[in-house]
């Protein structure tokens, strides 16, 4: 009998293809893993159990009306908006989990919202290299914390039992000098280098919506999540952004990305879901998507926006 039961919980955990399954099996999990994801506010149900995986390489476009729950699934993929039920897995590492630090993993993830979220009382410069020089001034204080209690504890310790000190290969100064080099390359690759000292107000849309792209990418992200970045611009700047984000997705960056342009959804992505009331109602590769669509929601919709 004990044989059966064993047998039996042994078959149970091959057929488990949760990702702390498949991990603790050695198998291959998706750079981002969303497990039966929900989202309520109050009574109304905004994501209704959705479950998705997002390879690395992969250029996913998120379509559907107003309302759908696109915004909302991906501000949960880097916990922005914390999911009511479910998990959502980025290289393996539940976000979802309190004892796990979702700050040193949102490094890797870049987001890009609708209104550029630039500090306005900052100049270009000094918005792009925040991020990456408070992070390397945290991580450098770390080290030197950690010494200071190694330098401690070895004065009590004698021969092999004292522990090597951590090595410190930068300075406060290197970190600040390295960020700026690193900002000025990027704006030099937007054709915006003449912008550093400039106030994000002073900036037209499009300008400030580069620069937050900028500002993502300045922390070498392995995932760009952009929240229709295009949304708040105006017809005549709505290019210089789009042109900016196909060039990222041919150098091969991962992304995901909620969008109203279903031309440069169809001409980016490698992927496209389209979602409706909570749910992925249809995904596919773009030519399905919008060739041949199956779902009558998603014809629905395309009738109304191609």
């Amino acid at each position: 009998m004990k044989e059966e039961v064993k047998t039996q919980d042994l078959a149970e955990q091959e057929n488990d293809n949760s990702v702390p399954a498949r991990l603790a099996r050695g198998e291959h999990v998706a750079l981002i893993e969303a497990e039966h994801l929900t989202k309520k506010f109050g009574d109304l149900v905004v994501l209704d159990d959705i479950s998705e995986k997002i390879e690395e390489g992969e250029k996913v476009a998120i379509i559907g009306p107003s309302g759908s729950g696109k915004s909302t699934f991906l501000r949960c993929l880097n916990v922005l908006e914390d999911p009511t039920s479910g998990a959502v897995y980025f290289e393996g590492a539940n976000l979802c989990d309190l004892k796990v630090d979702i700050n040193l993993h949102r490094r890797r993830m870049g987001m890009v919202f609708q209104q550029f979220n630039l500090f306005n009382n900052m100049n270009v410069l000094k918005n792009i290299t925040l991020a990456p020089v408070h992070i390397g001034l945290q991580d450098l204080r770390k080290i030197k914390r950690k010494n200071f209690f190694r330098k401690i504890a070895n004065l009590f310790r004698k021969g092999d039992k004292k522990q090597p000190l951590l090595p410190v290969e930068t300075t406060a100064k290197q970190i600040k000098e390295s960020a700026k080099e690193n900002a000025m390359r990027l704006l030099n690759r937007i054709g915006l280098a003449d912008k550093a000292s400039a106030y994000p107000s002073t900036l037209s849309g499009g300008q400030r919506q580069r620069i937050a792209i900028v500002r993502a990418l300045a922390m070498n992200p392995k995932v760009m999540l952009f929240d229709e970045p295009t949304s708040a611009l105006d017809p005549e700047m709505v290019g210089e952004v789009l042109a900016l984000i196909k060039e990222l997705a041919d150098e091969g960056m991962t992304m995901v990305i909620v969008t109203h342009e279903m031309g440069f959804a169809r001409e980016v992505a490698t992927r496209v879901l389209f979602m409706d009331g909570g749910k992925i109602q249809e995904q596919g590769a773009p030519e399905q998507i919008f060739g041949s669509p199956t779902n009558d929601r998603l014809k629905d919709f395309l009738s109304k926006v191609l």
